[in-house]
């Protein structure tokens, strides 16, 4: 019997999912534990393995597309088994089997529009009867588990045009992405909600399609806000019948084409920024002539265009004073200017989220200095040895590691009315990427070496930046570290990592000046920094707290133990 799979939820979070590269083939023999596809979410990209046997008899989702958690991917069964009632969307599928009972209605496996109006009739306000039917009102939709808000960043339709089901009315940027936006009705568009550049929240009024003709400002007079179930149809059946119709958004990222955009995948537009290759020399060989992974893979960049020429240089004459007589001075002249660049959805969920953290938490900062000449010296010996490596960084992971576990108070959580005191210990090591700020988490930091640190640290922050970083990776940390020092910075504070109670900040090691036994030597010493949360960690439980670490870091010796 055939096996449906549909597209995995990868993530808690993940609500939709890029094909990047399909492995196997239709007519391909597929074993229990291959790999079918890798599967680009918006934070990895993963590889998709079956738990099935038999032969691929379908695919659901070309490379480069993209479509929401549950659609049918791929159908594996017996070679030449009739498998067209289930493309057909005649029998239900719960992400594993087809079960096609003869027994069971046809129409009690999805959800009819009837249906669908009958359902919203019976929550919604009476003033949604008053919409005149085919039309159709459409919402500023949810595209990421994060989103509160989006952009349109272009409209690719106009009042007055035909759309057809399918058409792409809108380009939205999320915090995250972005992304296309396909209508699921067919009509004329009577009235845009949203004008390009603005901003609105979820569920805001977008669009209304329906007949040529209709009042719009009756529409909308009419609780238009009403029709938000039946706006958002597609979901609704995805949830509750497990239907495989598209999502909202295909995922893709545009940047410009014959009419001012690119289309791209953006698996390829994070191959092409890695490359350095510029999107506009790609031709893309996916559909309507999107760029997808293979037209990165295969670009040869053409001749070079020779450089622009300099700016010509402007001379400003400079009168001399000759005795006691002031001459002019020639001033220079030009003209004063600025730009305003449009935040991302990405930078404004960081600063809404870092806001939440300042605001909320408490903030207070205890600062030490740390003799680093024992730390120094340990690391050359034991890095003189074979197959091994740490660095500085590891050394005050695995001190912070083993400080917490002599002060579980700065390994807590602030809940309300109670304070969860951790018994694990997370270490989350502060990443800067491409796009913004991660945190790969190290799970019992504690219980590791410095080389199974030093090996992890590499591993999850080399992913982080790749974007191959599983989602899990990142989440429960109990303590954060923010490491500078390797760019020069002497001293800062950090943001607390909520739900963490502390984060250390930790500067560049500087070779200055030391009194020791009364003489004055050459010394090597480092800063850190220590932000809390007082509503957990009172300041004595601070500075106990790093004079545990302190200990650690000039005696390294004692981390071995």
């Amino acid at each position: 019997m055939a096996e449906i799979i549909t597209m995995p939820r990868l993530s808690d979070t993940m609500e939709e999912g890029t094909v990047a590269k399909w492995l196997k083939q239709v007519g391909d023999k597929i074993e229990e534990g291959d790999i079918l596809a890798e599967i680009e979410t918006d934070k990895a990209t993963m590889e998709f393995e079956s738990f099935h046997e038999g032969t691929l008899l379908h695919i659901g989702i070309a490379e480069g597309e993209g479509a929401p958690v549950d659609t049918l991917l791929a159908i594996i069964g017996e070679d030449g088994e009739d498998i067209a009632s289930l493309i057909s969307g005649e029998a239900t599928t719960n992400g594993s089997t087809a079960d096609l009972k003869a027994e069971e209605p046809v129409e009690e496996k999805t959800t009819a529009p009837a249906k669908i109006e009958e359902t919203v009739a019976d929550t919604k306000t009476a003033a949604t009867a008053a919409i005149p039917e085919g039309v159709e009102v459409i919402t500023m939709p949810k595209l990421s588990d994060t989103m509160e808000e989006g952009t349109v960043a272009s409209w690719l339709k106009q009042e007055g045009d035909l759309i057809e089901e399918g058409d792409i009315l809108a380009e939205i940027e999320t915090d995250k992405a972005t992304m296309e936006f396909e209508s699921f009705y067919s009509g004329t568009l009577l009235h845009i909600g949203i004008q390009e550049g603005e901003t609105a929240p979820v569920d805001e009024i977008l669009a209304v399609i329906g007949p040529a003709g209709t009042d719009v400002e009756a529409v909308l007079a009419s609780g238009a806000k009403a029709k938000e179930a039946v706006a958002e149809k597609p979901k609704v059946e995805a949830t509750e019948t497990g239907s495989t119709e598209p999502n909202l958004a295909q995922v893709a990222t545009s940047t410009a084409s014959s009419n001012g955009r690119i289309f791209a995948s953006p698996l390829a537009k994070k191959m092409a920024a890695d490359q350095g290759i510029s999107l506009a020399d790609v031709k893309g060989t996916g559909e309507q002539g999107r760029i997808v992974k293979r037209d990165i893979e295969n670009f040869s960049p053409a001749v070079s265009k020779g450089a622009p020429a300099a700016a010509p240089q402007i001379e400003t004459p400079v009168s001399s004073i000759t005795g006691s007589a002031l001459q002019p001075i020639a001033l220079p002249v030009g003209e004063e200017g600025s730009e305003e660049v449009k935040n991302s959805q990405m930078r404004k969920v960081i600063a809404k989220r870092l806001a939440e953290s300042k605001f909320t938490a408490p903030h207070y900062y205890l600062t030490i200095e740390v003799d680093m000449s024992q730390a120094k010296a340990s690391r050359v010996k034991i890095n003189d040895l074979p197959d091994t490596k740490v660095s500085f960084n590891d050394m005050i992971l695995k001190a912070c590691a083993l400080a917490l576990r002599k002060h579980p108070q700065v390994n807590t959580t602030w809940n309300g009315d109670t304070t969860r005191y951790n018994q694990h210990i997370h270490m989350g090591v502060a990443v800067a990427v491409d796009d913004g700020l991660v945190v790969p988490v190290l799970k019992f930091a504690d219980q590791m070496s410095l080389m199974q640190i030093n090996a992890s640290v590499k591993d999850l922050a080399g992913r982080a930046r790749t974007k191959k970083i599983k989602p899990d990776e990142m989440e429960g940390s109990t303590f954060t570290v923010s490491n500078l020092g390797m760019f020069g910075i002497l001293e800062f504070t950090s943001i607390i990592n909520q739900p963490n109670s502390a984060i250390l900040s930790v500067g560049a090691i500087v070779e200055k000046p030391v009194v020791k036994d009364g003489a004055i030597v050459v010394g090597n010493t480092m800063k850190l920094t220590l932000a809390c949360d007082h509503r957990t960690v009172d300041g004595a439980t601070g500075a106990q707290f790093l004079q545990t670490l302190r200990a650690f870091i000039e005696n390294p010796v004692t981390m071995l133990a």
